[in-house]
């Protein structure tokens, strides 16, 4: 039997979830102990390390404005970042052809689709407003938004067939799933939380502006350093029993570990795993059965040069082609020139993912991590909510359960889904139990996270026109409007000619 005196912790797919929340209490002068269900600690992040690739990040990758607490976390710990290369046009493929991209969206000739985008974007953040990001639920149409798919709206928000195409591959790229499968409401809180349309897809100022020197597995790392042997490996956990004094949480290979409370790591589908001591409450115990992951395998193309960016191109390309898989890629390179590669993010059921990249100059290597096969993640980037679930279900995912305290990335209210969701999710849960032991106040338990000085932030700003062109069909409507208008006038002048109306 393995004591501890004060907390125990469950943590059956780290991320950084459980290692910030153990770091934070440890520091405070609580004993922890970390169960990992792996044989390596960093769950969702995972850094290759070998001849070939140098490092490379295979899970977990990007950070950028805004993203504070992880980026005061790694600046703690030594881990440098540093700037997406972005040097070049980017390119939008589809239909056989190819045009730069600027911004969010491809470049057009055509002033519908124009339009068309413009409301997309518009219409998305003004909705997305009347979210709150700590309790979505309570939006005011919120009921309404839930029963609707992300499809759903795609098709009532866009006119053109060129932008719900587009629409879809913002959705796929974002929560690697398929926007019929994720609740409208879901998606415009997950896209809220991240500050908004421009900031969660852009890269320079967005959230994939920066990577970690190094690899972000070695977050993870280090703070197992740091913890001196606390963090036990290859620990899956399969009961909790809280029906005595202290907790009871057995692993896989029988050992039991006692404390006073658990933090759960992990997404909430794997907590179905655990049996439970008494059993779950009947709305947790619907939540998690009702929460999937996504689904992506990320995949990495090395080559000999980045020939990409001799042509001009800084290596980040849109591919709306319907027998591509690829949705987006990425230059990879790293920060000295070394080790060209491409990054792209492709759906598990595609296949000959290595023929879309260019034959003319073949690969020298290739490296890719199929996260539906990881049983301890269950999928990646995060769990996503269903139509219908959110609205009925959602407050449900922050309350703790006894001694039992919920802490994975989708509990968080700022970037759920990446590393800084996961550091503010951990990070919040340990406080729940200092103020629970009554170290802290209630009202520290939401810290606010100052500004990075290191990586500040900029406000994305939009135009007159873009806050006041009409959309594509109100356009329609008022050239219609305005054509009825001058037949009518017309018409009206031409029988005051031929004298058809009777004057006084």
């Amino acid at each position: 039997m393995w004591l501890i005196a004060a907390t125990c912790f469950n943590a059956l797919s780290l991320f950084l979830i459980g290692l910030s929340a153990a770091k934070l209490l440890s520091e405070a002068g609580v004993s922890v102990v970390v169960l990992e269900a792996r044989d390596r600690v960093g769950g969702r992040t995972f850094t290759i390390r070998n001849d070939k690739v140098n490092y490379v990040d295979v899970g977990g990758s990007y950070v950028g404005p805004t993203q504070n607490r992880i980026l005061r976390l790694a600046k703690e710990l030594g881990v440098e970042t540093y700037k997406v290369y972005v040097e070049g046009h980017m390119f939008h493929h589809k239909g056989g052809k190819s045009r730069n991209f600027t911004g969010i969206c491809p470049s057009t000739w055509n002033p519908l689709i124009y339009l068309d985008y413009n409301n997309f974007w518009r219409t998305m953040d003004k909705m997305g407003k009347e979210i709150p990001v700590d309790a979505p639920w309570d939006a005011p149409h919120a009921e309404e938004w839930d029963k609707m798919s992300m499809k759903e709206l795609i098709n009532k928000i866009c006119w053109t067939k060129a932008v719900r195409d587009f629409a879809t591959v913002f959705v796929n790229v974002n929560v690697t799933s398929e926007p019929h499968e994720v609740s409208a409401l879901w998606f415009l809180w997950y896209v809220r939380q991240c500050g908004g349309t421009s900031r969660i897809f852009s890269i320079t100022n967005g959230g994939q502006e920066r990577k970690f020197k190094g690899g972000s597995g070695q977050i993870s790392e280090k703070i197992m350093e740091r913890l001196k042997g606390r963090v036990k490996l290859e620990r899956p956990v399969i009961s909790i029993d809280q029906t005595g004094d202290n907790v009871l949480v057995e692993t896989l290979n029988h050992e039991i570990y006692e404390g006073k409370y658990v933090i759960s790591a992990i997404p909430p589908i794997l907590t179905t795993k655990i049996h439970y001591k008494p059993e779950l409450p009947p709305k947790r115990n619907q939540l998690i059965q009702r929460l999937p992951m996504g689904s992506v395998i990320k995949c990495m193309m090395y080559y000999r040069e980045a020939f990409w960016r001799r042509k001009g191109y800084c290596g980040s390309f849109i591919i709306e082609d319907e027998e591509s898989p690829i949705g987006i890629t990425i230059d990879d390179t790293k920060p000295d020139g070394t080790f060209p590669v491409f990054l792209a993010c492709f759906s598990p059921s595609s296949k000959e993912i290595c023929s879309l990249f260019p034959v003319s100059l073949p690969p020298v290597h290739y490296e890719e991590k199929n996260w539906t096969m990881e049983q301890y993640s269950g999928g990646c980037y995060t769990a996503y909510f269903p139509p219908g679930i959110m609205h009925s279900y959602g407050r449900i995912i922050r309350q703790p359960v006894d001694r039992i305290y919920f802490a994975g990335t989708e509990t968080a209210t700022q970037w759920s889904g990446y590393m800084e969701g996961a550091v503010q999710a951990g990070e919040r849960a340990a406080r729940e139990i200092l103020h629970s032991m009554g170290k802290i106040s209630k009202s520290e338990i939401w810290m606010p996270e100052p500004e990075s000085k290191d990586v500040p932030s900029r406000p994305f700003t939009t135009t007159f026109w873009e806050r006041n062109l009409p959309s594509a069909p109100g356009l329609l409507c008022l050239l219609s409007c305005t054509l009825c208008v001058t037949s009518v006038a017309a018409a009206g002048l031409f029988a005051c000619k031929k004298g058809l109306f009777a004057r006084n």
